[in-house]
């Protein structure tokens, strides 16, 4: 059972400012590895502010994510360098 990859229009935006070799590698990090082996083998539950997300990483960025359990979705939601990921 694969899972469906969506990305906000926030988290797109992000996507297409990166190094194009970075933006290849982040996408087929969730086309290849969260999509197909289920998004909880890979990330890590958020906690505080950000209770309900899900953080992956992929270099030195992060991806916070929202992920839909009913319609098996994972939504990207934010895309930045881990030092600014979190603000």
């Amino acid at each position: 059972m694969a899972w469906t990859i969506e990305y906000s229009e926030k988290a797109k935006r992000s996507l297409r400012k990166l190094d194009r070799q970075i933006s290849r590698r982040i996408a087929d990090f969730m086309d290849h590895r969260v999509a197909i082996d289920g998004p909880r083998k890979h990330g890590k539950p958020l906690h505080a502010a950000l209770d309900g997300f899900w953080s992956y990483r992929v270099g030195d960025y992060r991806l916070i994510c929202e992920v839909k359990d009913e319609v098996l979705t994972v939504l990207v939601v934010k895309i930045d360098h881990r030092s600014k990921v979190y603000r």
